[in-house]
């Protein structure tokens, strides 16, 4: 088995979105077999795990289309093009909490889903966490409803197991505050 990565033969895009390209990509195995992947191509998105001077951690309850439910989260959003994950990170803050972080440590960088899309998640703790200046503007998107609310770590835990908190991402957030 090799480390090298196999280059397709042949890419088919079948769908060009807002946020994300669905594709086919026709490659050849080592064995010679050939294989036609699903993919689905992400720009990439940041997780923020912002910590309030009491020590709570803020999550935003928003209504999720793919689900047909609410759900409890940990602020994030995707990178623009170009966009520095750090920048990308104190934007989402602002943007869904409403509330500008003072200092972002990195805790990571993972791929959620990488069976069939290329989504890598940087996940960084806000803390420091202020209200914008006057020049420091960022608002949600327009197809954002956003209700955020801080809640102890020990409450977010139980909400965990309690099946109340079904985003894996803020699942994988809050499990790095423990490192």
């Amino acid at each position: 088995m090799t480390n090298e990565p196999l280059v397709p033969r042949e890419i088919t895009r079948i769908y060009q979105g807002r946020i994300f390209t669905v594709q086919t990509e026709k490659v050849t195995l080592a064995s010679g077999a050939e294989f036609t992947a699903e993919i689905i191509r992400h720009p990439g998105s940041v997780v923020i795990v912002p910590v309030t001077a009491q020590g709570e951690v803020v999550l935003v309850r928003q209504y999720r289309f793919a689900i047909g439910r609410f759900a409890w989260e940990l602020p994030a959003g995707s990178l623009k093009a170009g966009e520095d994950a750090a920048a990308a990170a104190g934007r989402e803050c602002q943007e869904e909490i409403g509330l500008v972080p003072s200092t972002l440590t990195p805790l990571g960088s993972f791929f959620p889903t990488p069976g069939y899309c290329d989504e890598e998640m940087h996940f960084f703790r806000a803390d420091g966490l202020r209200e914008p200046t006057a020049e420091e503007t960022a608002s949600p998107d327009e197809d954002e409803d956003i209700e955020p609310r801080p809640f102890s770590v020990e409450a977010i835990r139980r909400m965990i197991a309690d099946g109340e908190i079904i985003d894996l991402k803020t699942v994988g957030g809050i499990a790095l505050l423990g490192r």
